[in-house]
């Protein structure tokens, strides 16, 4: 639904919310938001290297103790 958005329908929906909320609140909201995502994917980068690197273990073990 977001990719069907246009940039004019997105500049149109960030004038709204800076006359209801304020451009400084809006900035300081797209700040927390930029925040939350980068720690969101740099936890799952983390998730995913953990896992691959268990699972390269136990496939190593595998293959010594044949």
């Amino acid at each position: 639904m977001i990719g069907s958005l246009g940039w004019q329908e997105l500049l149109i929906i960030l004038v709204i919310l800076a006359l209801l909320f304020g451009a400084g609140r809006v900035s300081s909201l797209g700040g927390a938001l930029g925040k939350g995502i980068r720690e969101f994917r740099k936890e799952s980068t983390a998730k995913d290297n953990v896992e691959n690197h268990n699972e390269s273990t136990e496939d190593s073990d595998k293959e010594e103790s044949s």
